[in-house]
């Protein structure tokens, strides 16, 4: 796993067979006036078990190419419905 990337996100949405929909959330700073702003972005990430359930924080890692817009896949699922595990 050297060199993938990691990101940890909330999952938004499993209505997919073997898909969640994960909301990545991080902070960059504005060019000009230097506030912090909270930046969104939503990932599609193959969860091979169906084991995550909407409101689970999870990590998910890079990966080849496994449809049009799933390129990510779960690495572990940090928290279930805010329960750390």
């Amino acid at each position: 796993m050297e060199g993938q990337k990691i990101k940890t996100g909330v999952v938004v949405s499993n209505s997919m067979q073997k898909t969640i929909a994960v909301n990545v959330e991080r902070m960059s700073r504005h060019a000009v006036y230097g506030k912090y702003i909270r930046r969104k972005k939503k990932f599609l990430a193959h969860d091979e078990k169906n084991e995550c359930q909407v409101g689970d924080k999870v990590e998910i890692c890079e990966c080849r190419p496994l449809s049009k817009r799933k390129r990510w896949r779960v690495l572990r699922v940090l928290e279930k419905n805010g329960v750390s595990l």
